[in-house]
């Protein structure tokens, strides 16, 4: 991990086995699928719903300050705790979640490279048991929103030679053939694509056990397209989780130096009246 910008943000499984008591550390699993950390998690992790902890459904935006910091609280998770997301598809949802606790300034945020999938793998222990951790105050500042695309920013940078869109969905989302992925709910009126997006899907920075392709790799995939580290990125996807991943992966183990996550993404743009779109490959 030490060919990585910031190495510091990942931890690997055999790390985080021997850590499993430390208690300036706290474990937490955001999965895609809700019921996964029922049937069994990292022990001592303790599970963030990402539709009911990690956004604010009625604005439809990331989770507020006082929610968020009443849920660091109940999950004993102070500003000075070292925290380690993990979870399923690869890391979606704890990349969003990391994301996020960047926004609140959080310093010690981490992600276990490869995930649920690779401790599994590995035959690692799992628990049922949710633990209680003691309550602890906290109280977050307001968001530094630096690397929060809104569509009024996108609008302006597709103009910006300097800037690059990475759309990170699959090819047929980008194309316009599918309107989401097969079993989620979040949709648009229209499919396709931003004009003058790269069509980089989030998978191609992970290894076939969950974890992230070394550094050169990495590089390839993106000067291939046009999106070496002497540009500024927006990422964005569906609905903002997919594209978090690719923000973590630009940001910290690439170390570019201006990338945003545009979280309103596809069912933002695709819904939006008079929003240009793009379709086909």
């Amino acid at each position: 991990m030490t060919e990585y910008a910031h190495p510091e943000v990942l931890v690997e499984t055999g790390w985080l086995a021997e850590h499993l008591n430390d208690p300036a550390i706290r474990i937490v699993e955001v999965d895609v699928d809700t019921k996964a950390y029922d049937e069994g998690h990292i022990p001592g992790a303790v599970g963030w719903n990402w539709q009911t902890d990690l956004c604010d459904t009625v604005e439809r935006d990331i989770v507020g300050r006082e929610a968020l910091s009443a849920l660091l609280a109940k999950t004993g998770v102070s500003p000075q705790t070292a925290i380690v997301l993990y979870g399923d598809n690869n890391n979606w949802f704890a990349c969003w979640a990391l994301w996020q606790l960047k926004l609140y300034r959080l310093a010690d945020v981490r992600i276990l490279n490869g995930g649920r999938k690779k401790w599994l793998a590995e035959g690692r222990p799992l628990s049922t048991a949710v633990p209680s951790p003691a309550p602890v105050e906290v109280a977050l500042p307001m968001p530094d929103e630096t690397t929060r695309a809104f569509i009024g920013d996108v609008m302006t940078l597709v103009r910006d030679g300097e800037w690059r869109l990475v759309d990170v969905r699959s090819p047929d989302e980008f194309s316009g053939k599918l309107l989401a992925p097969p079993g989620l709910p979040e949709t648009c009126q229209r499919g396709g694509h931003i004009p003058g997006a790269k069509n980089i899907p989030w998978g191609k920075n992970c290894n076939e056990d969950g974890t992230f392709k070394a550094r050169s790799e990495l590089e390839a995939l993106y000067a291939a397209a046009d999106v070496g580290r002497d540009k500024k990125v927006v990422a964005y996807c569906r609905i903002g989780e997919r594209s978090s991943l690719t923000w973590f992966v630009l940001q910290y183990l690439l170390g570019y130096r201006r990338v945003l996550n545009y979280d309103g993404s596809w069912t933002e743009w695709g819904n939006v009246v008079k929003a240009p779109i793009e379709r086909g490959a």
